[in-house]
């Protein structure tokens, strides 16, 4: 039997995979600057003799954003690195239950990484440390704790369904 959805689930369905496409654009874009700015570097460094003095910092920045929003898109369904083979030879229940352990444990150890990062980014807005080219270190940090909430938020998420999984299996 087939049940449609509300107006509030169609739109909740609209805002996730508009958060997906902005996800996968913000990852693309950043990638695409990071390949740019390191083969700029190289062919200044080589032709010229010197390069963008802070194009090597900027190239790290990057880094850590690509894979805080590379962990945030692994774990849009979950696809997060994981162990396996135990859970071959469960039953269904057993995974399900296992999985809502795994997705509750994840999120609250993302939501505590979360608040402690919010805490470290607002410690250098306090400080007004620079990270390069006038550009303030917090927001070079910031990343940081949104891909853990995001995290966390999916996580929540996932469980909630997980669990209503399991519910249905218990019936």
């Amino acid at each position: 039997m087939k049940t449609d959805k509300t107006f509030y689930e169609k739109y909740f369905d609209k805002v996730c995979i508009l958060l997906i496409k902005v996800e996968d654009i913000i990852l693309v874009a950043l990638l695409t600057v990071m390949i740019t700015m390191a083969f700029l570097q190289i062919f200044l460094r080589n032709i010229f003799g010197a390069g963008i003095v802070w194009n090597d910092l900027l190239i790290r920045i990057i880094v850590l954003w690509i894979g805080l929003v590379g962990a945030m898109v692994a774990s849009r369904k979950g696809e997060h690195i994981s162990i396996s083979i135990v859970s071959n030879f469960l039953t269904e229940k057993a995974k399900a239950v296992s999985n809502c352990i795994v997705d509750i444990f994840t999120a609250t150890v993302c939501t505590v990484a979360a608040y402690y990062s919010l805490l470290f980014v607002k410690m250098e807005f306090t400080s007004g440390d620079v990270a390069f080219h006038s550009i303030p270190s917090w927001i070079c940090e910031s990343i940081i704790p949104v891909a853990f909430f995001v995290i966390a938020l999916r996580y929540t998420i996932l469980f909630f369904r997980n669990f209503s999984k399991l519910m249905k299996l218990t019936k």
